[in-house]
């Protein structure tokens, strides 16, 4: 049986995911109730120039005090939508997963389960147990993960699952400066370094049925690159400085 946590926010960043959006918070709606208490669902609209904004805003209207929508006037990056979700977040206990719905909102019932283990940790990662993604993605991740093994010693598994769980005290004192793709990495990086405790457990994941991914776009991959050995750098020269650097995550 799936432990309940007393209070969850929950999130996802949507960049013209108009296809995905209403059925993504209609899952989340009917699952959350399982997983917690009170619960809260929020809507990173991240510049999107499709009906993305006006849905989420129809959503938020007809579920007032459950959903609500932030707006980013123009796309500023996976990121910075991240960042924009963890400080809108107000509860104990905050999860997300991507708006492609290639992730079960009900699989952050496995990540509660592990974060009510005995060894109780900070942070819960899923790593998808088989990707269901074209295989120009599965290398680059492949490569990826070696790298921030190698420059940073992250050892967890899939370090850009979107499916994520944090306790909101472990992000307290953080910041990152990354607004693109190596947000995720960044994070955990900066956790990891700020001797908080993360686990793994396995999640599903679910070929993308609608919108389209951006993840392997050249800007986002060469953005993700200048970002890693912005930091690496930074941290070779004065490590506490550059731990210290980006926008805090949470207010």
């Amino acid at each position: 049986m799936t432990e309940r946590v007393a209070r969850l926010s929950y999130f996802f960043p949507a960049h013209n995911e108009e296809a995905n959006l209403a059925g993504l918070v209609e899952e989340a709606l009917a699952t959350l109730p399982r997983l917690a208490e009170t619960f809260e669902i929020i809507v990173v609209n991240d510049g999107s120039r499709d009906a993305t904004g006006r849905i989420a805003d129809e959503l938020t209207a007809a579920n007032p005090g459950v959903v609500r929508a932030v707006h980013h006037p123009t796309n500023l990056g996976y990121g910075a939508a991240l960042r924009s979700g963890f400080r809108a977040a107000r509860h104990d206990h905050v999860a997300f997963t991507d708006g492609d719905r290639q992730f079960r909102v009900a699989d952050v019932g496995r990540l509660i389960d592990r974060l009510a283990a005995l060894d109780a940790p900070d942070v819960v990662v899923g790593f998808r147990i088989k990707r269901a993604d074209p295989l120009v993605r599965t290398l680059y991740a492949r490569a990826y993960r070696l790298a921030n093994r190698i420059f940073f010693g992250l050892k967890v598994r899939d370090v850009d699952c979107a499916c994520k769980l944090f306790r909101r005290e472990a992000l307290e004192g953080l910041a990152v400066e990354s607004g693109g793709a190596f947000f995720s990495a960044e994070l955990l990086i900066k956790l990891q370094a700020a001797g908080r405790t993360l686990a793994e457990v396995g999640v599903p994941h679910h070929p993308r049925t609608a919108g389209a991914a951006t993840g392997a776009r050249p800007s986002v991959v060469l953005r993700a690159v200048r970002d890693f050995w912005r930091l690496r750098l930074q941290m070779w020269v004065n490590r506490a400085r550059a731990l210290r650097r980006g926008e805090p995550l949470i207010g």
